[in-house]
């Protein structure tokens, strides 16, 4: 099986990304994915505009919540035909680099992965796009997921891809700042086979809505804890 043969689709959700988005949706590789959807969570900015002009599909999700944005996209999936054999999750920012696409989807392909992080502490990080705070609340909780989980990961990256079927098993429910870690640690729980592969990140176009404040940062880092703590 090619990488052309994986009916894939990119799940990007957004709130205010109107001078980011058009570039994340042009540099998608178009030869791997059969769709792009992009879920405009509460924008109030041209986010939705500029998705379409670019060729996207856009969804809408008036509650604002990375989750609940996630979540939208999912339910679409759910009624494409065929079904997608694997989902790709993918930041509205431009802090991702889109055309590493296929690195996530070669363990997927090979047969040897069902959930594949991109890893931005295996890979190179462009000075100053990740802030301490984040580099911290990563450590702590992939530290925590070895611990209770017993899996190994080194980061929470939002840059994923994972089976569709897989994704419909674990049935993710949190809405907000828990999506990342409730993934990792349900599909590990699960049995579900999960690797990391080393992937670029660059400083984010705009500003950051969680980890540019003070409030954000403290909300994600506890929701994150409370997730772990949850599913033990």
């Amino acid at each position: 099986m090619s990488l052309r043969s994986l009916r894939s689709v990119v799940i990007i959700p957004a709130f205010n990304e109107e001078n980011a988005i058009g570039r994340v949706i042009r540099e998608v590789p178009k030869n791997m994915v059969s769709e792009i959807i992009v879920v405009n969570n509460a924008s109030t900015d041209n986010t939705e505009q500029i998705a379409r002009e670019a060729g996207a599909t856009v969804l809408r999700e008036p509650i604002a919540g990375y989750g609940r944005a996630c979540l939208k996209g999912i339910e679409y999936a759910r009624q494409l035909h065929p079904l997608p054999e694997v989902i790709i999750f993918l930041d509205a920012d431009y802090s991702d680099y889109p055309e590493e696409i296929a690195l996530l989807l070669n363990p997927i392909e090979e047969g040897i992965a069902d959930l594949v992080i991109g890893s931005r502490a295996l890979g190179v990080k462009e000075k100053g796009s990740m802030t301490p705070q984040q580099i911290f609340g990563n450590w702590l909780a992939t530290r925590l997921l070895k611990l209770f989980y017993g899996v190994k990961f080194t980061d929470l990256g939002p840059f994923r891809a994972i089976r569709f079927s897989t994704l419909i098993k674990i049935a993710m429910q949190d809405k907000t700042y828990g999506w990342t870690v409730e993934m990792q640690l349900k599909a590990a729980k699960n049995g579900f086979r999960c690797t990391e592969v080393p992937v670029r990140y660059r400083k984010r176009i705009g500003f950051s809505k969680i980890s540019g404040t003070v409030k954000g940062t403290l909300s994600a880092g506890y929701k994150i804890l409370t997730i772990i703590f949850k599913y033990l």
